[in-house]
């Protein structure tokens, strides 16, 4: 077995960055729409949810940079183009929506989706005894779990 120069598999490693890289396309996904719903959200509830949106986009943000990072860590190249972004993500596209609750039926749909991808990750990570991908994916997981539950209880469903 190779090693890389942060004494992982190289060949997990670099699947592993390969599914990050799915994970950063969907996340760019999630962001735009995250943005776009913070723009265009109306309604008796727009300043609550103009200011959570913009919470969101900014945690959104801040996630995308960490999984880019992490792909050069592990000695790929992350994706970078919006055609890439377009051809590797399944989160839904939210266009031109602004009522409330297709906003948060929106997050929750999208969430539903990262959630997935980071659960593979995590396994594989784990599989590959990769403790910093394994420890964001875990970190990444505790935070959605918890904004789908108060975006569930915020529509009035069941988790």
């Amino acid at each position: 077995m190779k090693l890389n120069s942060i004494g992982l598999d190289a060949d997990k490693s670099l699947s592993i960055s390969k599914d990050l890289n799915i994970l950063l396309a969907n996340f760019q996904r999630y962001y735009q729409n995250l943005r776009g719903i913070h723009w265009n959200i109306k309604g008796k509830r727009f300043f609550d949810l103009h200011v959570k949106f913009e919470e969101l986009y900014n945690d959104a943000n801040l996630k995308v940079d960490m999984v880019a990072e992490r792909i050069l860590t592990l000695g790929g190249v992350p994706l970078h183009t919006f055609e890439d972004y377009i051809s590797n993500s399944k989160v839904p596209v939210g266009k031109n929506v602004s009522e409330d609750e297709s906003a948060i039926r929106l997050i929750v749909d999208s969430l539903k989706e990262l959630l997935v991808i980071e659960r593979k990750i995590l396994a594989s990570s784990d599989d590959a005894h990769d403790e910093g991908t394994n420890s964001m994916m875990s970190d990444f997981i505790t935070e959605q779990e918890k904004v789908l539950w108060m975006m569930k209880a915020w529509l009035g469903e069941a988790i």
